[in-house]
């Protein structure tokens, strides 16, 4: 039902395959880190906490962070140069 509302509303779905456990491994990684590195470390008791917390581990994780499947760069550095490369083009 729900994708057909979305079909019928002219939206294009984008599905790589239904259950696909490759289309979760990002996402899943990324809240496994969020968890143990940051929200099981504090005790967090209002959602302003949590989103101070959260915006500050976020911000180290995209341009403080290096990430081995960068080679070691981090990925604002990744995204700059992807973003200055097409914008060259």
């Amino acid at each position: 039902e729900f994708t057909q509302a979305l079909k019928d509303a002219g939206v294009a779905i984008s599905m790589d395959g239904k259950g696909r456990w490759m289309d979760n491994v990002f996402i899943e990684r990324l809240w496994r880190s969020v968890k143990w590195e940051c929200v099981y470390l504090r005790e967090l008791e209002t959602g302003s906490q949590a989103r101070q917390v959260l915006g500050d581990w976020f911000r180290f994780y995209n341009e403080q962070r290096p990430h081995s499947a960068f080679d070691g760069r981090r990925p604002m550095d990744v995204y700059r140069e992807g973003h200055s490369a097409s914008k060259a083009a």
